[in-house]
C-alpha cells in the first residue's frame, strides 16, 4: 500500500533533528567549497521536542520542558536488539535504529525503521526491520533523504541502502567501486552539501596481545547513493590518529573532528568533494591530553545549531582498587566547551564541566539551542573520602547561555539492569 500521503512532510511541521548536531531543517545543503560567509541563522524555537533514550533494547520517550529544562518520561518502544545509533528522516517522520546484540551466540543486527507520531513522538514500526550480517555501530540518511548509510565496525563496512517512499528501507545500492573505510569505521555522515561522506576509522591502540592499528578520515565523493575515489586523510602512519565522530559547520567549509584516542579536537576545511589534507587547528580537550584509553578517551562531538560554538565530551570510566572496591581513577568526565572563531573557524576552549556521571556515550542539544542532555552508559563507583560512593547512570540536563557555557540543571537517575544507556537524542515534533 502506498502510504506516502500518511507522512507529513517534515516543511510543512517544520520537524527538526538534532541528534546529529546540527539541524536537519533543510534538504538542500549548502554547497561547502562555496558556503557564503552570512552568520547562521538563529534556530526557530519548534512547536514541541521530546527526547529519546534507549536502555538496552528499550528506547524510552521524554517529554521535554525546555524552559524548565526538564524531562517526563512518557513511553518505552522494545526494538529487536540493544540500540546502537538512532537517525531520523530530513523529510518525513520516520526513525531509523540500529540494533545489535554485540556479537553474543546468535547474532541478531539490523536496522529497524519506525513512524513517529507527530503529536506524540510515539513510535510505530513500518514494516520487517533490515538484518544485517555485523553490528551496525552507525547510520546516517543524506540530506536528499533518499538513501541510508550504515557503517558496521567489525569487519569495518559502509554500505548504502535506498529508501522507500514511505521511509521503509529498501535494497542496497551496489557500489560501481570497491570501499574501504579502513580499520573500526565508527561513524558515517554526509556533508551538507550532499556531495561528499566521510567516514571516522578509529584504528586501535595497542594491547597486551595485539598491535596497535592505524586510524584514518575515509572521505569519498558521493552521488545518487554512489560512493567513489575515497581516499584516506591521517596523520604519519595513522598509529596515534584514532577520530570516533565528526560534524559539519552547516553554512561554513568546516569540519570538527572528535579524536578519541588523542583527547583532542580538530579542525579540518571543507573543499569541494573532500578535505583539507591536515587540520586547520588541534585543540586538547582535557587538562592531561597524555592519559590515552583505557584512562581518558574523547566521546561524541556536536556543532551548536547557531554555529558559534562546539560541544565534545570527555569520558573515563577506568578503575583503581580502594577498600576492597573497583572505583574511579584517573581521568575527566566532563562536557568541553568551544567558542568557533567566525572569520577562520577555529575553536577555543571556553568551559570545560562535569556531568555528575560516568561516560556519557551520546549527548544531544535541544533545536532552540538553550538545552544540552548527556547520556552516561553504565554506573560506576567513586572515592569520597575514606568512603566509596555509587554513581549510577543517568542522563545529565545542562542550560546554554547566550555565551554557550553551560550550566548543569540536574541529573535524572537511570536504571541500566536491561542494558546499557547507550545512546540519547532530541527530536522536535
Amino acid at each position: 500500500m502506498d502510504t506516502r500521503s500518511e507522512v507529513p512532510a517534515l516543511g510543512r511541521r517544520k520537524f527538526v533533528m538534532l541528534m546529529a548536531g546540527v539541524a536537519a531543517t533543510a534538504t538542500s545543503g549548502v554547497a561547502c567549497a562555496a558556503a557564503a560567509p552570512a552568520e547562521p541563522a538563529e534556530p526557530a524555537t519548534p512547536t514541541r521536542t521530546v527526547l529519546y533514550a534507549s536502555v538496552g533494547a528499550d528506547l524510552g520517550l521524554y517529554t521535554v520542558d525546555e524552559n524548565a529544562l526538564t524531562l517526563t518520561q512518557d513511553s518505552v518502544t522494545r526494538t529487536p536488539d540493544l540500540v546502537q545509533y538512532v537517525w531520523v528522516h530530513p523529510a518525513m517522520s520516520v526513525m531509523y535504529v540500529a540494533y545489535s546484540n554485540r556479537s553474543r551466540a546468535n547474532d541478531n543486527h539490523g536496522v529497524a525503521a519506525y513512524r513517529i507520531d507527530p503529536g506524540t513522538g510515539r513510535l510505530t514500526e513500518i514494516n520487517r526491520a533490515l538484518a544485517l550480517d555485523n553490528r551496525p555501530i552507525h547510520i546516517s540518511v543524506d540530506p536528499s533523504g533518499r538513501h541510508l548509510l550504515i557503517a558496521c565496525n567489525q569487519p569495518s563496512t559502509l554500505t548504502v541502502h535506498t529508501l522507500n517512499a514511505d521511509g521503509s528501507i529498501g535494497d542496497p545500492v551496489a557500489q560501481r567501486e570497491p570501499v574501504d573505510v579502513g580499520i573500526y569505521a565508527h561513524q558515517v555522515r554526509v556533508a551538507p552539501s550532499g556531495n561528499l561522506v566521510v567516514v571516522s576509522a578509529r584504528g586501535s591502540d595497542a594491547t597486551a596481545t595485539a598491535p596497535a592499528t592505524p586510524g584514518a578520515l575515509e572521505v569519498f565523493r558521493y552521488s545518487d547513493g554512489q560512493l567513489s575515489n575515497g581516499s584516506p586523510v591521517t596523520a604519519g602512519d595513522g598509529l596515534a590518529f584514532g577520530p570516533r565522530h565528526v560534524d559539519f559547520h552547516a553554512t561554513r567549509p568546516w569540519m570538527y573532528v572528535s579524536m578519541e584516542r588523542n583527547n583532542e579536537l580538530l579542525t579540518y576545511g571543507v573543499q569541494d568533494g573532500g578535505i583539507t589534507p591536515s587540520p586547520l587547528f588541534t585543540k586538547a580537550t582535557v587538562s592531561q591530553p597524555e592519559l590515552r584509553a583505557p584512562a581518558q578517551y574523547l566521546g561524541p562531538i556536536h556543532v551548536h545549531p547557531n554555529g558559534r560554538f562546539v560541544y565534545v565530551v570527555n569520558r573515563s570510566d577506568g578503575t583503581v582498587d580502594f577498600a576492597g572496591r573497583k572505583v574511579h581513577g584517573t581521568g575527566e568526565n566532563t562536557v568541553a566547551a568551544f567558542s568557533i572563531d567566525e572569520s577562520s573557524g577555529e575553536p577555543a576552549l571556553i568551559q570545560s564541566i562535569g556531568i555528575d556521571a560516568y561516560h556519557a556515550r551520546t549527548f544531544t542539544i535541544h533545536p532552540n539551542g538553550k538545552m544540552l542532555v548527556t547520556a552516561a552508559v553504565a554506573p560506576l563507583s567513586e572515592r569520597d573520602g575514606d568512603q566509596v560512593r555509587d554513581v549510577p547512570a543517568g542522563l545529565s540536563v545542562f542550560g546554554i547561555g547566550d555565551d554557550g557555557r553551560l550550566t548543569l540543571a540536574r541529573k535524572y537517575d537511570v536504571d541500566v539492569t536491561g542494558g546499557p544507556l547507550f545512546w540519547c537524542g532530541m527530536v522536535s515534533l
